[in-house]
């Protein structure tokens, strides 16, 4: 067994986890978690550097240091609640925090003619930085030589997810909601099928943001707010005939394209919509979106024990969502990730020190028929600390 740290920020944007895992060839067991909000300031400038503006080089290259300042002060915090120290880690896995994902290409204003439109991700929280500030080699980049193979270079956790979760008997769909959702269709352990995955579309994006114009509030805590409201039927069949959920996998997506922008140009037509029934519908369209996508991959069980349905991440928090999805799907059983023994908010960073533990050991840690990737590759670049 080795230590790794896995490093995570989704999103939402709600602040870095810090996962310490124990790894070996079998096994994958999370020991312990520390999680580390950003400070306002950042937040803000984070938030602002996820759409157009001014003196976006500079502002992106000193944010690029800070979020590794606080990724690194993130696992040094952790190491002392665990009073282990530097020697003890073989690597730290880090995501990095996500500021703009436009993987087909379609980016706008970058000011080259179409045929020099390329696909991209982009990742920011120096390594060097991090490694410098807690004396541990880092492995990151992860998303680039996806892209670099014509893949999405997301979502990147069904591997993880199928080594982890995988059932010995039941097919599983592992859903993660953060501030985009994604899902993993995991077949029984040893079965030899690869797992499938995409983003299904918004997952808490669209409602924290209305809760943060509207209340605020940086979330609707378990979704009360939007269970004091009523769902409008007319601006939720609007919002589904979105392109996005009628195409066909392997697919991304992220606030670059499911923001308030998005929202308001349909709003313009449901303007008598009162904010609580805007946030309900906004609740709606998560559930509905994912169930669709579980139902439509998720194989029928052959004996009378339903599948699962396990959630992790922000949104498995949320009561009155968890409420929707499993009313949605009556025939699954619907659970948080505690019930495979993984705390919801830890799912994520674990995984990436799971994909360090990849890197390190010479394993794919992309799945071709996820991503979209031409072929399997080893993820990430060592960052050493010496």
């Amino acid at each position: 067994m080795a230590k790794y740290i896995g490093l995570m920020s989704g999103t939402s944007m709600d602040g870095v986890d810090a996962v310490l895992c124990d790894i070996s060839n079998q096994s994958c067991n999370t020991l312990a978690a520390h999680t580390l909000p950003y400070s306002n300031d950042l937040l803000t400038v984070l938030n602002r550097l996820c759409s157009e503006g001014p003196n976006e080089l500079n502002t992106l290259a000193v944010a690029d240091r800070l979020v590794a300042e606080a990724f690194a002060l993130a696992v040094n915090e952790l190491l002392a609640k665990c009073e282990l120290c530097a020697r003890d880690i073989e690597a730290i896995g880090s995501h990095g925090q996500t500021i703009r994902h436009y993987p087909n290409g379609d980016a706008p204003n970058t000011g080259f003619s179409a045929q020099y439109d390329r696909g991209f991700t982009c990742q920011i929280g120096d390594p060097n930085t991090i490694a410098v500030l807690t004396n541990i080699d880092v492995i990151a980049d992860f998303r680039r030589k996806d892209i670099a193979l014509g893949g999405q270079g997301a979502p990147l956790v069904p591997a993880y997810h199928n080594a982890v979760f995988a059932h010995k008997e039941k097919h599983r769909a592992l859903v993660n909601i953060g501030g985009m959702a994604n899902i993993s269709i995991l077949a029984p352990e040893n079965s030899g099928i690869a797992p499938l995955g995409f983003d299904t579309g918004p997952g808490n994006t669209l409602m924290d943001k209305w809760a943060q114009q509207h209340l605020n509030k940086a979330f609707d805590e378990n979704g009360n707010w939007a269970a004091s409201g009523n769902v409008n039927e007319a601006l939720l069949n609007h919002l589904v005939k979105d392109p996005y959920f009628k195409q066909l996998p392997p697919k991304s997506t992220g606030r670059e394209y499911f923001n308030l922008q998005w929202l308001r140009k349909t709003l313009l037509s449901f303007a008598d919509t009162a904010p609580e029934d805007v946030q309900a519908t906004l609740l709606q369209l998560t559930a509905i979106t994912i169930a669709n996508d579980v139902k439509r991959e998720l194989p029928v069980p052959r004996n009378q024990e339903p599948n699962e349905v396990i959630v992790c991440g922000g949104g498995a928090f949320n009561n009155t969502l968890m409420q929707t999805l499993r009313s949605l799907m009556p025939a699954l059983n619907v659970v948080d990730s505690s019930n495979a023994g993984i705390h919801p908010q830890h799912v994520e960073g674990t995984a990436f020190a799971w994909l360090a533990n990849a890197f390190k050991h010479n394993i794919p840690g992309n799945v071709p028929a996820v991503t979209g990737a031409s072929r399997p590759a080893v993820l990430g670049a060592l960052f050493k600390s010496n």
